[in-house]
This record gives C-alpha cells, sequence and structure tokens, in this order.
C-alpha cells in the first residue's frame, strides 16, 4: 500500500509545491526576521554612536577643553571655499586675522598712575605715604646734616575685611527760658528699625552678587572680625534692601520693552522646595535692550505662557532669540514682532558634530567663521545704521547665501541619516534660514545673543557659589539686583558706589521720576558727585 502511494505521480507533485511552498514560507519568514535584525542592529548602532557621544561629551566637561573657540584658522582654505561655491573674492574678508606681538603690553588707560616699578593703579585706590628717617641721623645736631632729596619705594598692601561702629553722640539741650528739651535729629536710617549702615547693605549685594560670596561667607567674616549676629539678620537686611529697589526694576524692564531690539533668553535656577531634600526647577528670563539696559525676570517654568507675560501683547519689533520654540510661537502669533535668530547657536550644533565628519564640520565652521571676521571689521572700523548695513550687504550677504547652498549640497549625500550629527546641524540651521539672515536686513540686530549671554553670566556663577533660592521670592530678588547690577557693569558704573547713592536718595525721589535711578540714567545725572556713606566722608576728612 506504501507502495502505491509514492508511486502515485499525483501524490508526489502534491508533496513537491508543498514542500516548495513551505520551503518559500519559511524562506520569506528568514528574509522578514533578517531584515528585521538589520534594522534592529542599526538602531543599536545608531543609539551607540549617540550614547559615545554623550560620553564624549562629559569627559569633555569634566576633562576637555570646554571653549569652542577655534585655534586654528586658514585663510587660504577659507577662500578656496568660498570661491568654489561661487562667492567672489571681494566678499572674503579683508582683515581674516589681527596679529597681536607677544611682548607688546596693554595701553594704559589715562585715568591709571603708573609708578616706578609698574604697578598700575586707578585714582580709587588711596594711597598712604609713610616717612621714613633714620633715627642715627636725625640724632645729630641739624647742623651737620640736610635732606638732599627722596628715594620711594612702593608696597601693594591689603587690609582684612574689617567691620567699623559709627557712634553717633548727640548733644541734648534744655531751653532755659521755656524749659523746652531739645536734641538733635538722628542720622535717617535706610531700613526701618535697622541698625545696619548703607555701607554695609551695599557692601552685602556687591559681595554676594557680583563676587558671588554666600551670605554664610560672610557671616563668618563678620565672626572673625568681632561681630555677632545671626544669618538670618544678613538675609533679612539682603531681602529688605533689594525690595527697595524694585521699582527701579520695575522702570528699567519698562524701558527695555520700548526697544526695537530685544535679545532673550532663558537660564535655570533653584528656588524653593517642591519635597523634603528636593529643590524646584525655576527660571529667570534675561532681555537685553538697545540701551545697553538687561532685567532678569522669574517665572517658575518654561513654558510659553512666560514669554507672552514678559514681552506683552503690545511689542513691536525684532525678538533675537536661540531656537527654543516658545519664542517661535510668540512670533508666529504676534504678526507685529520679527525673529531673528542666534548664528552662534547653530555654529555649536556643527561644533558637537566635528568627530562625525571632520572635513565638513570644517567646512561649515570656516563659513560661518567668515560671517565673523565681517563683524570684526566693523566693529574695527565703527560702522553704524547705513553704511554697517551696506558693508554686510555687499560683503557678509554672499557668504550666507553660499552657506545655504553648501548646506543643501551636504544634505543629497546618501550617508546623511536623520540621526548622523551633521544632518541634525543642518536641520537646525536649514528650519530657521529666515530668521538667520534678518541681520542682514536690520542693521541694530547683532549676529548672535553672546552679548546677553556675556551679562547673564552672573547666575550661573552664582549657581555654583550659593547654589540655590531658598524660596520663589529670594528667586525674584535675585533677578531684581542682578538686574541692577548687570546693568552698571555695561555702563562702566561702580556697583557699590551706585547702590550706596541710590538707596539713601529713594526715599525722597519722586516716584514719577524713578526712572533716573536706573543705571543708565543714573550714569548721567548722579555718578559726578554721588551721595556716599558716613564712614566714606570720615574717611576723607581724615589727614
Amino acid at each position: 500500500m506504501l507502495g502505491c502511494v509514492a508511486s502515485d505521480p499525483a501524490v508526489s507533485t502534491l508533496s513537491k509545491a508543498a514542500l516548495i511552498a513551505e520551503l518559500k514560507q519559511q524562506n520569506t519568514l528568514l528574509n522578514q526576521q533578517l531584515t528585521a535584525t538589520e534594522e534592529r542592529f542599526s538602531r543599536l548602532a545608531a543609539d551607540h554612536d549617540a550614547l559615545k557621544r554623550q560620553l564624549d561629551w562629559f569627559q569633555r566637561q569634566l576633562f576637555g577643553r570646554k571653549s569652542e573657540q577655534r585655534l586654528e584658522f586658514d585663510p587660504v582654505l577659507q577662500q578656496d571655499l568660498l570661491q568654489g561655491l561661487g562667492v567672489p573674492t571681494a566678499a572674503v574678508p579683508v582683515e581674516p586675522t589681527r596679529e597681536i606681538p607677544a611682548h607688546k603690553r596693554r595701553k594704559v588707560r589715562k585715568a591709571d598712575s603708573v609708578n616706578d616699578i609698574g604697578l598700575r593703579f586707578s585714582d580709587q585706590v588711596p594711597v598712604n605715604t609713610y616717612y621714613l628717617g633714620d633715627p642715627a641721623i636725625r640724632g645729630l645736631p641739624a647742623s651737620e646734616w640736610e635732606v638732599i632729596g627722596e628715594k620711594v619705594t612702593w608696597r601693594l598692601a591689603q587690609r582684612p575685611a574689617s567691620y567699623e561702629l559709627m557712634k553717633y553722640v548727640r548733644e541734648v539741650y534744655k531751653l532755659r527760658e521755656s524749659g523746652r528739651i531739645v536734641t538733635t535729629t538722628a542720622p535717617a536710617a535706610i531700613l526701618d528699625k535697622c541698625w545696619a549702615d548703607v555701607s554695609v547693605l551695599a557692601g552685602l549685594m556687591v559681595d554676594k552678587f557680583a563676587f558671588h560670596l554666600p551670605l554664610y561667607r560672610q557671616h563668618q567674616r563678620l565672626e572673625a572680625a568681632g561681630v555677632t549676629l545671626t544669618r538670618s539678620t544678613l538675609t533679612t537686611w539682603t531681602s529688605r534692601a533689594i525690595d527697595l529697589l524694585e521699582p527701579i526694576f520695575a522702570a528699567q524692564a519698562a524701558h527695555v520693552l520700548k526697544s526695537r531690539v530685544i535679545a532673550m533668553d532663558e537660564t535655570p535656577i533653584k528656588a524653593g522646595r517642591v519635597t523634603p531634600g528636593k529643590m524646584r526647577q525655576a527660571y529667570l528670563w534675561p532681555m537685553y535692550g538697545d540701551a545697553d539696559e538687561i532685567v532678569f525676570h522669574y517665572a517658575p517654568s518654561r513654558n510659553y505662557e512666560h514669554v507672552t507675560r514678559l514681552l506683552g501683547e503690545n511689542f513691536a519689533g525684532t525678538l533675537l532669540t536661540d531656537g527654543y520654540g516658545a519664542y517661535d510661537a510668540y512670533a508666529k502669533n504676534n504678526q507685529a514682532v520679527k525673529q531673528a535668530q542666534c548664528w552662534a547657536h547653530t555654529r555649536r550644533y556643527f561644533e558637537e558634530a566635528k568627530d562625525a565628519d571632520p572635513q565638513a564640520v570644517n567646512e561649515a565652521l570656516t563659513l560661518i567663521g567668515a560671517l565673523y571676521h565681517h563683524e570684526q571689521v566693523i566693529r574695527d572700523r565703527r560702522l553704524e545704521g547705513e553704511a554697517k548695513l551696506r558693508y554686510r550687504t555687499e560683503n557678509t550677504e554672499p557668504i550666507v547665501k553660499a552657506f545655504w547652498r553648501w548646506c543643501d549640497a551636504q544634505c543629497h549625500r546618501p550617508e546623511m541619516t536623520p540621526k548622523h550629527p551633521l544632518a541634525i546641524a543642518l536641520k537646525y540651521a536649514r528650519e530657521r534660514v529666515a530668521g538667520l539672515q534678518v541681520f542682514l536686513s536690520d542693521p541694530d540686530v547683532q549676529i548672535d545673543t553672546n552679548h546677553l549671554e556675556r551679562s547673564l553670566r552672573r547666575i550661573p556663577m552664582g549657581r555654583r557659589n550659593w547654589l540655590f533660592c531658598w524660596s520663589e521670592l529670594g528667586a525674584k530678588q535675585v533677578g531684581i539686583i542682578q538686574s541692577l547690577i548687570s546693568t552698571c557693569k555695561l555702563h562702566g558704573v561702580d556697583p557699590y558706589t551706585y547702590l550706596v547713592d541710590v538707596l539713601q536718595r529713594i526715599s525722597d525721589h519722586p516716584a514719577k521720576d524713578v526712572i533716573d535711578l536706573t543705571p543708565r540714567v543714573w550714569k548721567t545725572k548722579f555718578a559726578d558727585a554721588p551721595l556716599r556713606s558716613d564712614i566714606a566722608m570720615a574717611d576723607q576728612q581724615r589727614p
């Protein structure tokens, strides 16, 4: 029977067909598994490369060079690259490098004095003169010696942090005719029921927010000087003094909003406790105006509504930012707002991709470097307005167009997968073409937000010292005082002198003219004859 079944042609043919179908099915299944395995391998390889880049980045932050500045510059490579992209030779930067001789010293400012040993110091540094004589010579009769000259020796000295008590003794009088008791009025206090002089209040704020010395270290310094008080007292003094400055901050913030071009960013700060042992992640939003003024607004998060709240619905001008989507959404929802993008942030993406494709990244950095060389020429020639716009049109715009042509050519490379670092950089740049070209048509728009980032560095520096704020109110006050101190630095105003003057002046100054007390206006109205503390006046009167 078995032999009959095996010899049946129909059964044999059917078995072969079923076998072939089964083999084809298995082959299809294996191909699908192979394809899935290859896709999984590709994903794992991409994840491995991404994790390796993250590890390299962290190692660079811990042990390596963090600066993104290019140490090498090849003008020949730049010229060849630009000419290859169709940029005329005239658009190549005329001054690609600036040679600074190593032996040439910094030019001494006119305000500086120079002694015979080359020590430079300004008029603000007190000079104490000590006359030294020879006791043996002076012990001789005056007829046997005479002074024929002097030799001067200089020493730079330092006093330990010192504190003094100001004791005001007020005489009490009795008028004999009427019997009335009369006494001298007590000196005005900056804070009610507070025995801290204005010099202490200003010193606390400058030491903490300008020089990043936490209050607990200042407390230790007070104890070393023999002054005993609690740390909470220092916190209360600082908080109350900043409250007095809040109207000045508000006036400066209102003036910044009147700017035609505003640069805006956000920086994190720990403020308040969510749970025991865990701090709230909050943000300070710096805004930089046309008149070199900066204000730091506090917000509990990084959400879009804070951009709308801080800028308001009536702002009409150019907003210069990085690529954060909240700024894009604000600009799209306000027709009167034009958004400009930062070339430094765009460059940063290419900088991060240099290990993945060094040659292409070098070309991108060379092109972007050409833009910055032209900006340096503009600063060196002090071009403004139409002259600045004309120079950018003739020299910078051809390089920007060449950069976009280069980006288009790179996108057609087959190895440009979506997760490739260079592809990520290209996508970031190409999505912001319009914003990155705004500076070409407006001379008041800067090429990047570096001027803003330089001014907000005091916040990250503070985080490394005073670390966090115990409350959200404290974070808001950090923004207020840093706004004034940072603006003082921008206008060349000494923060200590400014705070000593303003804290004494603000109680009597008309509220409608509070703008006069902002550092920008104060510099022109009060800087020549500022109000000083009693201890400073006493030092001036000493022989």
